[in-house]
């Protein structure tokens, strides 16, 4: 049986366009599918939109729409930034679809005969902007903790999902599936959260109208989180697609922000004990991405739009930059300085020169083909030695999503054979005749390149089918089989190479 793999991100709220730290999450899991579509898993990746939220509503009224034509418009926009980012999702899941909001009221009502839900009177905070009920000890200074702002004190009677019940049993799980939560350091907050004792949560509004109406009770909607999580049970085919569903579920891997992980890593979890489901085997909660060293703020001038960047610069330049800048476990910072430098040093001088200078010798020494290689020599063995090491270990770090420790490894060998290229000089190889060294160190750095465009594919789709191309190789890469995509040896001798053009021009300083 073929092996199978389920990847999601968390559901974007539509009252706003995507930004950068949006992208970074889509851009890492996207990476993650493209692997392991590559390691030969049949692979599921679902992205959707949370629409289903008071913001929503008050944006529609604001705008003179209704709350699904602004949904409809939002989306477009959404769909765009992820076109123009690259990103291979096979579903998008709206809240607003039939087959959701049938997933969402038949878990309520497994999650209601199971006697976990009971009515109740609601009184305390309300972060409008997180869609979130607060506690005291939640605020900071008496503000959300997130968006600075004293948040909404709410008395209404709501219906409650007994949350408290299910402290021991998640204790008890995430003792026994040590990858559960990721990195280690959510998993030790989650830990102490459920320690702390947990409280049952209301899973409802009566003073809001736009949200999926309660089963057994037409005055009342979901809240959006109970509504919103479900979503990785919809867009798998709960309640209409019942094959897929027994395919992928339970999820490998739901990527999301560290802000979210106690709904993610005990308000999900639990939900799904009640509904008598298994759990997703791995929540990832990714670091944050700042702007010059602070938070994303329109009014303070610290915003990138990644459509700009990607308009300016293409997509695959801002996917590197993210998941090589930003270890996906920890929060990182952009600036135009260090997209700008990295870009220069990695991308036009190391991988760039590499390829240009490779290729062009290549044509101007080989007649335009793929040379066979000699007798491998000492010479050799620092550029094959470092590309084994690095093609051994990588599925491995792909599965720790180690997105950022891979293309250290992988410039690694980039810069090594760039070394490579100055100490075998194959100009004065090629000067002296020495025919059977010129072709194998030739073959060699074609080697490292084919390996290069295999290996960045994930991270940069367009630009390693151009490197592929320009070796005149085919461009297949979700079809590729390990064994033979990523051995040390894979190019054929004899392959006449493609048309040669730069890949990446150098970005003037101003």
């Amino acid at each position: 049986m073929k092996k199978r793999f389920y990847v999601t991100t968390a559901i974007d709220y539509v009252n706003s366009s995507p930004h950068l730290g949006t992208a970074y999450e889509k851009i890492g899991a996207d990476v993650l599918a493209r692997f392991k579509r590559m390691f030969g898993y049949e692979t599921f990746f679902l992205m959707g939109t949370d629409e289903h939220s008071l913001n929503v509503e008050k944006q529609a009224k604001e705008m003179n729409m209704t709350p699904n034509a602004y949904c409809d418009d939002m989306i477009a926009k959404f769909k765009d930034a992820w076109s123009h980012l690259h990103i291979s999702f096979d579903d998008f899941i709206r809240t607003t679809e039939k087959r959701h909001i049938d997933t969402v009221q038949e878990m309520f009502k497994r999650i209601n005969d199971k006697n976990d839900i009971y009515q109740g009177e609601y009184k305390g905070w309300y972060c409008v902007s997180c869609e979130a009920f607060m506690k005291d000890k939640d605020l900071e200074d008496g503000m959300c903790p997130v968006h600075k702002r004293k948040p909404d004190w709410v008395v209404e009677k709501n219906y409650f999902f007994a949350l408290s019940r299910y402290g021991d049993k998640l204790l008890e799980y995430i003792e026994n599936n040590k990858d559960f939560i990721r990195p280690e350091i959510r998993k030790n907050e989650m830990i102490n959260v459920i320690k702390g004792g947990l409280e049952d949560i209301s899973v409802t509004r009566s003073s809001v109208g736009w949200g999926i109406p309660l089963p057994t009770d037409d005055t009342h909607v979901l809240y959006v989180w109970f509504d919103a999580l479900i979503n990785y049970l919809s867009g798998c085919g709960f309640s209409d697609n019942e094959d897929r569903l027994k395919k992928y579920w339970p999820c490998d891997v739901h990527i999301i922000g560290k802000d979210i992980t106690r709904f993610h890593c005990i308000i999900w979890p639990a939900m799904l004990m009640s509904a008598g489901l298994e759990l997703p085997k791995s929540v990832f909660g990714h670091g944050f991405v700042y702007i010059e060293g602070g938070k994303m703020s329109k009014t303070a001038g610290r915003t990138v739009d990644p459509i700009d960047i990607c308009k300016q610069y293409g997509a695959d330049a801002l996917r590197y930059f993210l998941m090589r800048e930003i270890p996906f476990d920890r929060d990182g910072d952009f600036s135009w300085e260090s997209f700008t430098n990295r870009y220069n040093a990695d991308l036009a001088n190391d991988l760039g020169n590499l390829v240009s200078r490779s290729l062009s010798m290549v044509s101007r020494y080989c007649g335009g083909v793929i040379p066979k290689a000699g007798e491998i020599t000492e010479k050799d063995f620092e550029i094959k030695e470092k590309a084994q090491t690095l093609l051994s270990l990588l599925e491995k770090q792909v599965d720790l999503l180690d997105f950022s420790g891979i293309l250290v490894k992988l410039w690694s060998v980039i810069q090594s054979a760039n070394r490579y290229v100055e100490n075998n000089a194959p100009w004065t190889l090629a000067k002296e005749q020495n025919y059977e060294r010129l072709h194998t160190v030739l073959y060699n750095l074609c080697e490292v390149v084919r390996l290069c465009s295999v290996i960045l594919y994930p991270y940069m789709p367009e630009k390693a089918k151009e490197i592929s191309a320009q070796l005149g190789l085919p461009q297949a890469f979700d079809s590729l089989v390990q064994t033979d995509a990523l051995l040390w040896g894979g190019i054929k001798d004899g392959t006449a190479i493609g048309k040669l053009t730069p890949l990446f021009p150098k970005i003037e300083k101003k």
